[in-house]
């Protein structure tokens, strides 16, 4: 049985940045860079026995089942016909993303697709849609219009699924199995803003890792924890301004447009890749007061906030292993108990 993941992290708002990489005697890490899920994805493990290769085909079959954009797979065919077949992995992933789609109260949302398309996110093609518009799209945003049954999945008229917002945090859970299945002790997986550290350090320390500030310049802070999952949500790496004003590519369910809502990032530390992946965007978009709320009132997950207006705040169970960089250095971080 694992121990509690607190101890056991790596953390990262977007790019991660391990401090101090081990070259341990005798356990030279392998290193592999790739693109897949629209993403660079940097894998380092430890272990002669660890096959990169089969980490990588691991990504790319996941790629292939649940991409929104590839015409061959089983999500594009689901969107084109309403509904079509899944294998039991993929709809075993839509029916846990409708699990936190109804514990979020829909903050997650996997049907918001239609509304994130008529943004441009998904072409580069960006605008604004007009308030009618939105409000037609918003008829079919509605995770409780996804049905499931033993073949298959069914939508609504119209509706469409995006699993962009849980499936690298699968893949990451998946990964990790995979490598301690191989003999791998010691590894950490970055899924482009998605991270998996499977064990500690090679020499059993924990891994360093810094905390990007959404400002730029220096790390805003930095962790020391091991073998969990730590995913960071936030709108300030992808945008794009019309008339004065910046719009981020993160979609409130509930409004059919951008979030803002002062949040300028989260970062989720959980046991679970999915569970950490599902919430830090559920959290960014509730908002830091709620989200707060909906903390005190789980126990699978730690948290750190930044705000807009320059605060920084950790959930009390991470913030005896974080420590402030940067424009935060001189002072404490807030801290938020249950």
């Amino acid at each position: 049985m694992r121990r509690a993941f607190l101890r056991r992290a790596a953390a990262l708002v977007i790019l991660i940045a391990v401090l101090a990489l081990p070259a341990c005697a005798g356990r030279e890490p392998l290193r592999a860079t790739f693109t897949a899920m629209d993403t660079v994805m940097t894998f380092t493990v430890y272990g002669k026995k660890a096959s990169l290769e089969n980490a990588e085909s691991t990504v790319r079959a996941l790629e292939k089942k649940l991409s929104v954009t590839d015409a061959g797979s089983e999500i594009y065919a689901i969107n084109e016909h309403g509904g079509g077949y899944a294998d039991s992995e993929t709809l075993g992933l839509i029916r846990a993303a409708l699990g936190f789609a109804e514990r979020t109260g829909g903050a997650l949302d996997i049907t918001v697709y239609p509304a994130v398309r008529a943004w441009g996110f998904t072409t580069g093609e960006y605008r604004v849609p007009s308030d009618e518009e939105l409000s037609a799209l918003l008829e079919k945003v509605d995770w409780t219009g996804v049905m499931t049954d033993s073949g298959g999945c069914k939508l609504r008229q119209g509706m469409m699924l995006d699993l962009g917002a849980v499936a690298k945090g699968y893949a990451s859970d998946r990964l990790r199995a995979q490598l301690e299945d191989e003999g791998v002790e010691s590894a950490i997986l970055n899924l482009g803003g998605n991270v998996m550290c499977v064990g500690k350090k090679p020499d059993g320390s924990d891994w360093s890792v810094a905390i990007t500030d959404p400002e730029g310049g220096e790390y805003a802070c930095v962790i020391k924890v091991g073998d969990a999952a730590v995913v960071t949500s936030g709108g300030y790496q992808r945008f794009f301004e019309q008339d004065g004003v910046i719009y981020r590519h993160i979609i409130d369910p509930a409004t059919g447009r951008p979030v803002d809502n002062g949040l300028a990032s989260v970062t989720v530390i959980a046991q679970s890749g999915l569970t950490a992946d599902a919430l830090s965007t559920a959290l960014y978009v509730m908002g830091l007061e709620k989200a707060i709320e909906f903390w005190r009132a789980s126990d699978d997950f730690e948290a750190v906030f930044i705000t807009e207006d320059g605060r920084l705040i950790a959930t009390e169970g991470i913030a005896p292993v974080l420590s402030v960089r940067g424009r935060f250095r001189g002072t404490e971080p807030e801290i938020v108990k249950k």
